[in-house]
């Protein structure tokens, strides 16, 4: 029997580990700067790369909107001249003073709307109704410019205005895609085109009807207000007018591309933030006028209800002169405007919405989803014929927004000046209690309170009042509630990576973030007890397991984090 030796099967070598990756990847198009634009973040210095004059430019390209037009003749049809006038003038007068203090923040700390919410005594969540309302403000106001849009086309073609509805949705769909700068391009582009295009019927009329405007400063409306002042018409007619103090909201999300303020560019910068944040509403309130001036020279011509419709009004004043090129002419006009403003709308829609969603649900598939659903919610309201009942919607969404608006310019104004208020925006989650009750209690109580009156609870003048109470409340309460809590609910623990009190040699240095892998300048960048290291500020708001424990017990929350020497510096921006 011969004896047979078995060679041992050696042992497979163990499989190297798999390379170590990022703990969070995101989809494609979320990940993708030139589209997403920084939409839930700070817009950091390396990606500012245009001029002043550029961002002013651009974001003053979207107010070519007609419902300025619509809304002011609107409230001199119902109210009369001299009650429409003033509120026009009050309105202008309140949406400037509040938009100042909001414009030079989202300059100044490369923020849009909602992340200045967030620090500005609202708190982390409390910020997400807000989210809601300048969601509601960007389809109520897109259905509004479409409707628009679509009686221009029903005007010049014969087409259904109900296709037209489905039309100016779709048509600014690739635009908006491709993100800001797209948005830039289609605004300088398109602006010499409207601008000759407002300008000319005023001139025709100049020429053409040159009483007409005696004759206007007489006219008392369609409803019989008369030509005289009155405290209803003119609260009614001032709240309608502050339905679009939210648009402060929509310059923001451009004002946060700004360039660093610098003493080579100081005035150029003062001037460009003035002028492209709360300046937008000079212009409006003369687009305001003029287009109540058109209606009420086109009135006889086309009926009330056509001469409320920015389109006929248009025709009308440019007839003298181009004959039965008036037609094509007022309806390239009105095209062009509706295409400039509702890219703006629905770039603002979905920025806002991705910042509601991000919180509630910890995911952010990216910010170009959100186009769609806020462009479903305007056509439904299109198809619904929204543009019938615009006084009473306006009126009511003007007690949210203002109270709103009203709350932050508060905070922004008067809190961080006496001190119940960081002196700097923070906005990541990792220093945030979830409700401040300064900014969110104030708006809260005064919509509340607004919204009872406006539905004639405590009386006729209560009614039409019921947007200066929302003001008055939001701006008492915030400064009041702070006070009263001695600014404890601002900020949950100090920010020791770039609060007032860290020391910051460059904050356009980058840190990577432990839990994507990718490289964000400082101000984006929070210390993270879970993650033992930086992780940025989206990563933050997307964490569903972390427990928030940095905010709930600041001191034991797995000890002090030490930050690593920044890895990556930061290009210089191009001004």
């Amino acid at each position: 029997m011969t004896d047979t030796v078995t060679t041992p099967t050696p042992e497979p070598e163990a499989a190297a580990p798999p390379p170590a990756g990022p703990r969070r990847s995101y989809a494609r198009l979320a990940a993708d700067e030139s589209r997403e634009d920084y939409s839930l973040r700070y817009a950091p210095h390396s990606f500012r790369r245009w001029s002043p004059g550029t961002v002013a430019g651009t974001a003053l390209g979207g107010i070519a909107y007609l419902a300025d037009f619509a809304i002011g003749a609107s409230i001199v049809f119902t109210y009369g001249f001299g009650s429409g006038l003033a509120s026009i003038l009050t309105a202008a007068t309140l949406i400037f003073l509040t938009g100042i203090p909001i414009a030079r923040a989202c300059a100044k700390y490369g923020l849009d709307m909602d992340l200045i919410t967030r620090g500005a005594g609202f708190g982390y969540f409390g910020s997400t109704l807000t989210s809601l309302i300048y969601a509601s403000f960007t389809f109520i106001f897109f259905a509004l410019e479409g409707s628009i849009m679509a009686q221009a086309m029903h005007q010049a073609v014969g087409l259904p205005v109900e296709i037209g509805y489905l039309v100016t949705t779709l048509i600014v769909i690739p635009i908006v895609f491709r993100g800001m700068g797209a948005l830039a391009k289609v605004q300088a582009w398109t602006q010499p085109i409207w601008l000759i295009g407002l300008v000319l019927p005023f001139a025709v009329l100049a020429f053409e009807a040159p009483d007409a405007w005696g004759a206007f400063a007489s006219f008392g409306g369609t409803e019989g207000a008369g030509a005289g002042f009155s405290w209803i018409g003119f609260g009614l007619g001032t709240g309608v007018a502050l339905s679009l103090i939210a648009q402060i909201g929509e310059q923001a999300d451009y004002l946060r591309f700004m360039p660093a303020k610098t003493e080579t560019n100081r005035r150029r910068w003062n001037l460009a933030v003035l002028a492209a944040g709360p300046g937008w509403v000079v212009i409006g309130a003369v687009k305001q006028l003029g287009g109540a001036f058109l209606a009420f020279v086109a009135l006889e011509a086309v009926g009330k209800t056509h001469a409320l419709e920015p389109i006929a009004p248009q025709i009308e004043a440019l007839k003298p002169w181009l004959g039965s090129f008036a037609l094509p002419a007022a309806a390239l006009f009105v095209i062009v405007s509706q295409i400039k403003i509702n890219v703006t709308n629905a770039y603002s829609g979905s920025l806002s919405w991705s910042n509601f969603f991000s919180r509630v649900t910890h995911r952010h598939p990216g910010r170009v989803w959100y186009i769609f659903l806020n462009l479903a919610i305007a056509l439904t309201l299109m198809e619904m014929n929204m543009f019938a009942a615009l006084n009473k919607l306006l009126g009511f969404y003007s007690n949210v927004g203002i109270a709103w608006i009203a709350a932050v310019a508060a905070d922004l104004v008067i809190n961080k000046r006496a001190g119940w208020s960081p002196p700097y925006i923070e906005f990541k989650r990792a220093y945030l209690y979830a409700v401040n009750p300064a900014g969110f209690g104030a708006m809260v109580i005064a919509s509340v309170v607004s919204i009872l009156a406006f539905f004639g609870l405590f009386g006729t003048y209560a009614e039409a009042f019921s947007t200066f109470i929302a003001a008055g409340f939001a701006v008492v309460l915030c400064p009041l509630i702070a006070w009263a809590t001695k600014g404890r609910y601002y900020l949950a623990r100090p920010n020791t990576v770039n609060g007032p009190g860290a020391e910051v040699a460059d904050e356009r240095a980058t840190h990577t973030c432990a839990e994507c892998e990718t490289a964000y300048e400082l101000p984006d960048i929070a210390d993270c007890p879970v993650r033992s290291g930086p992780v940025c500020s989206l990563c933050c708001s997307l964490d569903a397991d972390c427990g928030d424990v940095c905010r709930k017990d600041p001191e034991g929350a797995g000890g002090p984090v030490l930050m690593p020497v920044p890895t990556v510096p930061a290009a210089a921006p191009v001004v």
